[in-house]
């Protein structure tokens, strides 16, 4: 199964995006937006820069996790990981979001 966005919108009228793989696990999220729009065009960046390897960037949390954020060509943070116990997880996340950012499936959040 193809993985897919999810629009949520909280409680404070902000939008966000969450991208799923296809068993329905995030594996990558995105900032508050104060509009709709602002989070489409945030999904369109990831769909557009998610293949290019370059434009992730490896991070190390403080306590040894790792994570990892997808920019757009301005270098703007588009999306960030969740965080991996290992850098080769970290790495199939990666490999994960390249896979399944470019979908067009947008789903409405719960």
């Amino acid at each position: 199964m193809a993985g897919w966005y999810e629009l949520n919108k909280n409680d404070k009228g902000q939008h966000s995006f969450v991208l799923k793989a296809g068993n329905g696990e995030v594996i990558l999220r995105s900032e508050s937006y104060e509009s709709r729009a602002s989070a489409e065009n945030g999904i369109a960046s990831v769909q557009k820069n998610s293949p290019n390897g370059s434009a992730y960037t490896h991070s190390d949390a403080s306590d040894g996790r790792f994570y990892f954020n997808l920019k757009a060509a301005n270098h703007q943070v588009i999306g960030t990981s969740q965080m991996y116990k290992t850098a080769a997880a970290r790495q199939a996340g990666m490999e994960s979001v390249k896979t399944n950012g470019p979908t067009t499936i947008i789903k409405e959040g719960a």
